[in-house]
């Protein structure tokens, strides 16, 4: 269960948590046009910093554009927002969800001009897939659910509606013993997780899904930097489904999931069953990163 904070930032000014309430005909609610951004802020060696903040704050613009959504505030307003949201929990590590939805107004699919709305909440979140699933790597399965068509739902943007795709794929995963899925694209190559972004090692060689029909992943868009100082060759290719099967590795990442090994799919063993060198050496250099414990990239966080 959710383990609830002490405030939430709605619309410029905080609230009770349990304050922060909607009309039930909010536009959002019943057609999932909205944008959101996962974050984390993490305990370090020198006190607390959110991972990547103005990337998040970027993307979140990003999306809201592409959904035709104008955000009331400007981009400095929401990221210092976000960082006073931590503050005022006395959160010293914690999740961050910025929520921007059409707020109560005009019903139908076209919002016309309901007002847009911004809400910031921040809690106390371990482990995405558990401790376990980190040090030992979980097992997945690719789902019978296709990812979005590039055209059907705009890729590039983190929109709510666009994740009941991914719930129902999480649900079909745990319903057979999994613990997570992996969809394919329309063309039946392999896109990513539920909530995560995809990478395959095969021969010292990282591979990952190009971004025509995934989330532009601001972990993945770290690992892939980290490899490249590491000398580690990446690519951005489509795979396919059996191109899993024969890997050495394979690990997903994402705010939720950070970097997660993968040690089996579709009941076949990944390499020796546990997670592997590369696997092993780029989760640790990132956790010393978001962790402070590790001076480079210290761009990438942002002091609380």
């Amino acid at each position: 269960m959710l383990q609830p904070s002490e405030k939430i930032w709605m619309d410029g000014a905080f609230v009770n948590w349990a304050d922060a309430s909607i009309h039930v005909l909010t536009h959002s609610l019943h057609y999932g046009l909205a944008a959101f951004e996962g974050i984390r802020c993490y305990k370090g060696r020198q006190g607390s910093s959110i991972f990547r903040l103005k990337e998040h704050v970027d993307r979140l613009y990003e999306s809201a554009h592409i959904a035709m959504m104008k955000i009331p505030y400007d981009n400095k307003q929401l990221f210092d927002a976000i960082v006073e949201t931590v503050r005022i929990n006395r959160l010293d590590a914690c999740y961050i969800r910025p929520l921007v939805f059409i707020g109560y107004g005009a019903m139908g699919v076209y919002p016309g001009d309901n007002p847009i709305r911004v809400a910031i909440a921040a809690w106390r979140w371990g482990s995405y897939l558990g401790e376990d699933a980190l040090a030992k790597g979980i097992r997945a399965k690719v789902s019978s659910f296709t990812r979005h068509h590039v055209n059907v739902t705009m890729t590039r943007a983190k929109v709510s509606g666009y994740y009941v795709n991914s719930i129902l794929a999480k649900q079909e995963a745990k319903t057979d013993g999994y613990d997570e899925a992996v969809l394919l694209d329309p063309d039946g190559y392999v896109a990513e997780g539920t909530g995560e972004n995809i990478f395959l090692v095969r021969n010292g060689v990282l591979k990952t899904t190009p971004l025509t029909s995934i989330l532009e992943g601001v972990t993945r868009n770290s690992i892939m930097q980290l490899a490249r100082e590491r000398n580690i060759p990446v690519v951005e290719e489509r795979f396919t489904r059996d191109a899993m099967y024969v890997a050495d590795e394979i690990f997903l990442t994402g705010t939720a999931a950070e970097v997660t090994p993968v040690r089996e799919m579709d009941g076949r063993r990944i390499g020796a069953g546990v997670p592997g060198p590369i696997t092993k050496d780029l989760q640790k250099t990132f956790f010393e990163i978001v962790r402070g414990e590790e001076t480079a990239h210290a761009s990438w966080r942002t002091p609380v």
